[in-house]
């Protein structure tokens, strides 16, 4: 699945499979019910920060992955 192309559907789904509304999941997540409209409408200009924000609020984990992935894990220590 191209995430990039289907946050906005990923963010619908789960916020109407947790029953919120924009405005609960606003409140949840910190900020605005419309930035839940802006991203449930594939909005392309809303802060990195507060998509973060709504995707923590609904308990979904994002993972980086390539092919150079295990390499960088490797160089800076870390496992995600």
């Amino acid at each position: 699945m191209a995430v990039n192309n289907d946050l906005d559907k990923i963010v619908t789904f789960h916020r109407k499979q947790a029953k919120l509304s924009r405005n609960a999941l606003a409140e949840l997540a910190g900020t605005g019910k419309t930035v839940i409209y802006d991203l449930e409408k594939g909005k392309k200009t809303v802060k990195w920060s507060t998509i973060m924000a709504v995707l923590e609020a609904l308990n979904i984990n994002l993972k980086f992955q390539s092919p150079l992935m295990e390499e960088y894990e490797k160089s800076t220590g870390k496992n995600t």
